[in-house]
């Protein structure tokens, strides 16, 4: 990982290329982001640094975060994310990083939390096929239907997708392309879609696998 940001999740819409095609993109708002901290190997066994994104007033933050944000002598931020770089010798504390930090044309990965969808049974949460509704299946459609066999292993194996709680969880969707920047407003738009709501947060860094 060579670069990274924290970024809101503004919404979706649709731009054109140079070629008249329309490209459905999701907006963030990236940055600014202060770096609140700097780790090495030497002090902490690694290379990461601490950004902090959004202003929040200093009577909603408790004494022991104060401290943290009076020793580095830095804003006091909202959300505060650590990010493990290659190499962390361009940037110090105090640095305020921006959109512009990524380019149109970057591959990235973006992660976030995903919509919480409650309760939800196998069909929906598993995409599991319904039962037949004819010949004596009676009100049973959507049920998951049978566990496994019966004596033998007399149990129901880890893993049997069942009905449960679907969604709010960690999801990175990874190899998206930012299409554009606009350094200005601190915005960027990446092509596709982003986990989580409006409003949501997610971390934007560079491709793993690109």
């Amino acid at each position: 990982m060579t670069k990274g940001l924290i970024a809101k999740k503004i919404g979706m819409t649709q731009i054109f290329d140079e070629n008249g095609k329309v490209v459905p993109v999701t907006v963030v708002e990236a940055g600014p982001c202060v770096v609140v901290q700097k780790k090495t190997a030497e002090n902490d066994g690694y290379d990461a640094v601490q950004l902090g994104f959004g202003d929040i007033s200093p009577k909603a933050v408790n004494k022991p975060a104060q401290g943290h944000f009076k020793k580095n002598d830095v804003a006091f931020k909202r959300f505060l994310k650590e990010f493990r770089l290659d190499d962390t010798s361009a940037v110090n504390v105090g640095d305020v990083l921006k959109a512009d930090v990524f380019a149109a044309g970057d591959v990235i990965d973006v992660k976030g939390t995903s919509k919480g969808k409650g309760f939800q049974g196998a069909i929906k949460r598993h995409n599991q096929h319904r039962l037949k509704e004819t010949h004596g299946t009676g009100p049973v459609t959507r049920q998951a239907g049978s566990m496994g066999a019966c004596s033998s292993p007399s149990r129901i194996f880890k893993g049997k997708g069942m009905a449960g709680h679907m969604g709010a969880e960690t999801v990175t969707v990874q190899n998206l392309t930012v299409v554009k920047v606009d350094a200005e407003n601190n915005l960027i738009a990446i092509k596709g879609a982003v986990p989580g709501p409006k409003g949501g947060l997610v971390c934007i860094t560079d491709a793993v696998k690109a």
